[in-house]
């Protein structure tokens, strides 16, 4: 069994990313806007009681920018199926769920190459600082744009239009964003709000990042809120758990067989 078609899928994907300039840009953009213009209005609004709230946002924002970023690469599976470019797929000489993990693996490098670069601007803007803890904020982006990846190709496995999954990708992505402790800690939400940022995968991913990105500064809003064991165990498990259930998802005879035989129906 040759692995080119995966590799082929993977460098496909990427290729398209960096052709599309405006998603890039897109991709910088969205992170700002909530860091330097609701980060400091709330900031001044809090500066009586500390302040600190822009940095408290900056993981936030990096896991954001992979969970948009992933969300968006998986959209291509979606359009693959109406495009016809699918049927080809199914025919290599791949088993089907190897598809999937390329698929996975090719968006969860477009949302690490989006905050990569969303790093570089954090840098020389000034919200980076000497404490970081490069180990630490590798394994977070790698786990965190892995878990988004496996989010987003869940959902695509059971979307066959674009229209679709574009309704059920604001279904899922404001509140995987909203329930995360992103723009706030965790601990001081209600109860049943509570519960569901807990349940949320999504939550361990911002505070994987905020133990190793979080400045001095900003702890005194709000650190990290769980160990560094847990977080990874749950962003791990559910990546695998939502992997398993695309690649089931996909290579149901009942998902797979209208790609091929509607082509040689024509």
């Amino acid at each position: 069994m040759t692995l080119y078609p995966v590799y082929a899928i993977v460098e496909r994907e990427l290729y398209k990313l960096l052709r599309q300039r405006a998603r890039l840009l897109s991709s910088l953009v969205r992170p700002m806007i909530w860091l330097l213009v609701i980060g400091a209005g709330f900031d001044a609004a809090m500066s009586k009681t500390g302040g600190g709230y822009q940095s408290f946002l900056v993981p936030g924002v990096l896991g954001m920018t992979m969970l948009f970023g992933a969300m968006l690469a998986a959209l291509s599976t979606v359009n693959d199926k109406e495009s016809g470019v699918m049927r080809l797929l199914v025919i290599a000489p791949v088993p089907h769920y190897w598809i999937i993990l390329a698929r996975v693996l090719s968006a969860a490098i477009a949302a690490l190459v989006q905050a990569l670069l969303l790093l570089v601007l954090l840098g020389v803007l000034g919200y980076l600082h000497a404490g970081i803890s490069v180990a630490l904020l590798a394994a977070g982006m790698i786990a965190t744009a892995w878990a988004c990846a496996s989010l987003g190709m869940l959902v695509a496995s059971f979307t066959k239009t674009m229209e679709n999954y574009a309704v059920l990708m604001n279904l899922v992505i404001f509140p995987v964003f909203f329930l995360s402790g992103s723009l706030y800690p965790v601990e001081t939400l209600p109860a049943y709000l509570g519960i569901l940022t807990h349940a949320n995968p999504f939550t361990y991913g911002v505070d994987l990042l905020k133990h190793a990105m979080l400045s001095p500064d900003a702890t005194a809003f709000g650190g990290a809120e769980f160990s560094v064991g847990l977080d990874l165990a749950v962003l791990f498990g559910f990546s695998a758990l939502a992997c398993a259930v695309a690649c089931l998802r996909f290579s149901r005879e009942a998902a797979c067989e209208p790609l091929v035989h509607k082509g040689f129906a024509r």
